[in-house]
């Protein structure tokens, strides 16, 4: 029966017909097709009953599968069931933040009623594993297999309730895992944002390009003013000085990325040639670095399965015929445009010639290089050195990069380990377990600096040190934003100077050494000393009792002098307290005469 309904259903999928018998061409893949219910001729009602049942057991396990494995847009979740998924989303937080798929299976089968939608697993549900970066939790989703899971899975295709696709949240991310995780199970790398809450159009290599071009780095020695990018002023040292920040190890993570999403994404050539014609130099170079193996292979332009070798040449030419163009207007936006067009043409023959050597360069980075402190001048001379390998001389100002920091204060201890990594000693004060997770932090940092693969902490560490996470674009025309306290404009109760002062980064170990100092000092207690905590000598109210000497449970831990609650007991002048006056007092009297 289920080999007639499969061979059924995908013949109808090709002659969809609506209520009436009438034939349309628009395919709904949300409500393919399906063959109806015909009872056999001759079988008892108990027996139709029973095989009805089947059928829709069938139907469900269908649609789930195709709507998983199909383009989805616009979502269909209704909002009911977004708004019971965040009514539980206070207890799945923690269980993404371990990403535990034992835990996530158990929530899923008592709590996953605001996850489950439509025979699939809801875009809302799986956009929030990603956020999170919960690669266990979401290929458990995606795969599912798992019977807690309702014979439902995750689709990677189907459009959040925003207007963008799982793809373009984990480009949001920079989780190379998880990119490819969603490319295992057949995520596209040609969809695009629609919707008002979204920038519409903007494929998942957007995403990528437009926030790499907001690393801290990129702004601060190039662009003084974050809001406002003037290339006009753009010229070889420029380039030169640009390359030179690509290149730097704290740059990898994001080059990886765009490189990742990049070799998916059809039309590279198209997209290069939009970011020429808008005289965006940066997200230029970032494409060009990270998708220069297509362009080198001829793979970046693919129209009718045709492609040609090494397009550099290609682009070009586009941008020369851009300047012939220009060469007939007249005005200053004309010759600007021209300029930055002869700018933009020396970084393309710059990277056709030296892109490999760099490519090979950043690739050798480790995953997270804030641990590791690579000397930063090494990194720039070796840069040049690969220039001049090539037959480029950026002189000693390109080097000059300033004095470059990370965002600070961006990760406290509490998101790198759990309270019970630490071990914990029955009666040690509050003080020396701040000390010992300190302790264990500086331990853990000094791990992470001898591994390669980077842990889902260290990833969040790291976007969140260089990247202003807040300003994505993917989240531009959304009608909520979340921007933290110290990067707020100033209002009338803040201070301009101290509400638009960008922070910087403090050193591991002289943190380590003022939490020290303080947990240690005489005269400054630390925070968590300041506390209040929990009294034992606390005296509950009593409504009716006749013990004396009476003792309260303790919630932690055990004393040396603990005596555990006395149920019966003479009663030594002992006064309980009133609560309900002179009538309640009365009446006890009278209940214990009788």
């Amino acid at each position: 029966m289920e080999t007639m309904h499969k061979e059924t259903m995908k013949i109808a999928c090709h002659e969809d017909t609506t209520t009436d018998g009438s034939s349309t061409d628009e395919y709904d893949p949300w409500n393919p097709p399906y063959p109806p219910f015909v009872p056999p001729v001759g079988t008892d009602p108990s027996t139709n009953i029973s095989l009805s049942f089947e059928w829709t057991d069938e139907k469900d396990a269908e649609l789930g599968a195709h709507r998983a494995s199909s383009i989805i847009f616009p979502d269909r979740t209704p909002q009911s069931v977004n708004l019971a998924f965040h009514d539980t989303l206070h207890r799945l937080v923690p269980i993404l933040d371990k990403d535990s798929v034992k835990r996530f299976l158990r929530f899923m089968l008592r709590n996953g009623r605001g996850m489950r939608w439509g025979s699939i697993i809801t875009p809302e549900a799986l956009n929030q594993m990603i956020a999170q970066n919960a690669v266990k939790c979401v290929k458990v989703s995606l795969e599912g297999q798992a019977p807690e899971l309702g014979r439902c899975r995750a689709g990677p295709n189907c459009m959040t309730q925003y207007g963008y696709y799982p793809l373009h949240r984990a480009a949001e991310m920079f989780s190379v895992s998880m990119i490819e995780l969603l490319f295992r199970h057949g995520a596209s790398a040609n969809l695009r944002t629609a919707g008002t809450e979204v920038i519409e159009g903007l494929l998942p290599l957007h995403v990528a390009v437009e926030n790499v071009c907001m690393h801290k780095y990129l702004e601060d020695s190039l662009f003084p003013n974050h809001e406002h990018r003037d290339y006009n002023k753009a010229d070889t040292n420029f380039i030169f000085k640009l390359i030179h920040l690509l290149c730097l190890p704290e740059m990898k993570i994001f080059l990886d990325t765009t490189r990742l999403i990049a070799k998916y994404t059809d039309n590279l050539f198209d997209e290069l040639l939009n970011y020429i014609k808008e005289g965006k130099l940066a997200e230029t170079a970032v494409l060009l670095l990270a998708a220069q193996e297509q362009i080198r292979k001829g793979a970046s332009r693919k129209r009718n399965g045709n492609s040609k070798p090494d397009e550099f040449n290609d682009i070009c030419n586009c941008i020369m015929d851009d300047n012939m163009a220009l060469a007939s207007e007249k005005g200053q936006q004309a010759k600007a445009r021209i300029k930055l067009n002869h700018t933009t043409m020396n970084l393309v023959r710059v990277i056709s010639k030296a892109g490999e050597s760099l490519d090979s360069y950043i690739r050798k980075h480790i995953e997270v290089p804030y641990f590791m402190q690579v000397p930063r001048l090494e990194v720039l001379e070796c840069v040049s050195s690969i220039l001049k390998d090539n037959g480029f001389s950026p002189s000693r100002e390109c080097i000059e990069i300033g004095d470059l920091r990370p965002y600070e204060d961006v990760l406290s201890y509490e998101d790198v380990l759990s309270i019970k990594d630490v071990p914990k000693k029955s009666g040690e004060r509050t003080a020396t377990r701040e000390a010992l997770e300190m302790d264990y932090l500086r331990t853990v940092v000094g791990k992470a600096a001898r591994k390669r693969k980077p842990r889902r902490w260290e990833l969040k560490f790291a976007r969140r040190s260089f990247f202003p996470w807040w300003r994505s674009i993917l989240s531009a025309r959304s009608p909520v934003k979340v921007i933290p306290a110290k990067w707020v404009g100033p209002t009338k109760d803040m201070d301009s100077e101290i509400a638009l002062k960008k922070p910087t980064i403090s050193d591991l170990d002289r943190d380590i050494a003022l939490k020290n100092a303080t947990t240690h000092g005489p005269t400054a207690p630390s925070l968590k000393s300041q506390v209040p905590q929990a009294a034992f000598n606390h005296q509950p109210c009593m409504l009716f009792s006749t013990a004396a000497n009476y003792q309260p449970r303790r919630p932690f831990g055990t004393a040396a002098n603990y005596q555990p609650r006395r149920p019966f007991g003479p009663a030594v002048n002992y006064q309980p307290r009133r609560l309900f006056g002179t009538a309640a007092l009365v009446l006890l009297n009278v209940l214990k005469k009788a």
